[in-house]
């Protein structure tokens, strides 16, 4: 008996040791460039998203809108397609291409998406349920001026020993009550996987 319980105990006690010692996780640098896989990553979002709206803010369509109208463009960011074979969460992209938005100073970013429904939701309730010296008004949202739009598409090359992903990251940026295109921005990335 005392054979079996020291067996199972050895049996335990390896097969512990070997599912324990196979990971190791070490925190880096949330800005570290770390390419695992080739893949579009965190990295390619924000330094794409930082090139591509220091581009669009460096033109001239916004000292031309502050001339005409005395005051910042409101912008909002649309819908960002990914065109490519994998997953690529646009959600990050289309976050970090706000930040920087915001973070430049010269422009004023208005919500979008599922984010200003769930806004205008609470808002509703807001007209129910708040006491009416806090309650806020319908009507008062910031129209956006222009809308950015765009897509990231890809192509894979490969063979037997190394693969190449090119990555292009094509931005529009519109005027929203004339429809007139006032920025068009390109980002190509090359990636070669050994």
């Amino acid at each position: 008996m005392m054979k079996k319980i020291a067996l199972v105990l050895l049996v335990g006690a390896v097969i512990f040791t070997g599912c324990s010692s196979s990971k190791t996780v070490t925190r880096v640098d949330s800005d570290s460039q770390i390419d695992l896989s080739g893949r579009w990553n965190d990295t390619d979002s924000r330094l794409v998203a930082e090139e591509m709206v220091r581009d669009g803010l460096s033109r001239v369509w916004v000292t031309d809108f502050v001339e005409e109208n005395g005051k910042k463009p409101t912008v909002i960011v649309g819908i960002i397609r990914n065109k490519t074979s994998e997953h690529i969460s646009t959600e990050t992209f289309t976050n970090d291409i706000e930040r920087e938005f915001i973070n430049s100073g010269k422009v004023r970013v208005v919500q979008g998406g599922e984010e200003r429904e769930e806004l205008r939701k609470e808002r509703a309730d807001q007209q129910e349920f708040a006491s009416a010296a806090t309650t806020k008004r319908w009507g008062m949202e910031r129209g956006a001026d222009f809308i950015l739009q765009g897509t990231v598409s890809s192509v894979t090359d490969s063979n037997d020993k190394q693969s190449l992903v090119f990555y292009q990251t094509d931005l529009e940026l519109t005027h929203l009550e004339t429809n007139e295109k006032v920025w068009i921005g390109s980002k190509k990335i090359k990636k070669v996987i050994n």
